[in-house]
């Protein structure tokens, strides 16, 4: 109800208000400085004066533009990692094609597809005592640090349930 009210007093009259403040006179700008030009102005005559060291300058510079192969931009560099590691085949793959992920059917040494580090951080959580970072080393060729590292510092979903403090807090039960 007092919005209602506010609205109405804020409202009067509001057309005559708005009329009035558009009619008043505007105040003048100041006036600018002599040495700001308006864009139409010419310029001095010196910028049109040759400058003979600089001309001299722009002499001995010398541009030669090529357009940029693009295979051989992109090309050397992903042949050159292809070819110089080896490739192993993959241990484990999606099945179907739900991801884009099966048109892949190897990687380099030392490295691994995300359907295999899944299935490795997997084997390792549910079989840690025979799924040691050596032997996954050894499964995937991987450097012996990189496996001790993934199976330290990965775990793939780890859900912790943190008990209520009081036991006013109600947890939620499983069913």
């Amino acid at each position: 109800m007092g919005s209602r009210v506010t609205r109405l007093i804020r409202n009067f009259n509001l057309e005559n208000r708005a009329q009035r403040e558009i009619s008043k006179t505007k105040p003048t700008a100041a006036p600018r400085h002599p040495s700001s030009r308006s864009p139409g102005e010419e310029l001095p005559g010196e910028v049109h004066l040759k400058n003979d060291p600089l001309l001299s300058m722009l002499k001995d510079v010398y541009v030669e533009s090529k357009d940029p192969d693009p295979q051989a931009e992109a090309g050397p560099e992903v042949k050159k990692v292809e070819e110089d590691t080896p490739r192993r085949a993959l241990k484990y793959s999606l099945p179907g094609d739900p991801y884009g992920f099966c048109d892949v059917t190897d990687v380099p040494k030392g490295r691994l597809s995300l359907v295999e580090a899944l299935t490795a951080l997997n084997n390792h959580k549910r079989l840690p005592k025979t799924w040691t970072p050596e032997k996954l080393a050894q499964e995937y060729s991987l450097d012996p640090k990189d496996a001790k590292a993934l199976t330290e510092f990965f775990f793939p979903f780890d859900i912790k349930i943190i008990p209520p403090k009081t036991e006013e807090t109600q947890q939620i039960k499983d069913s």
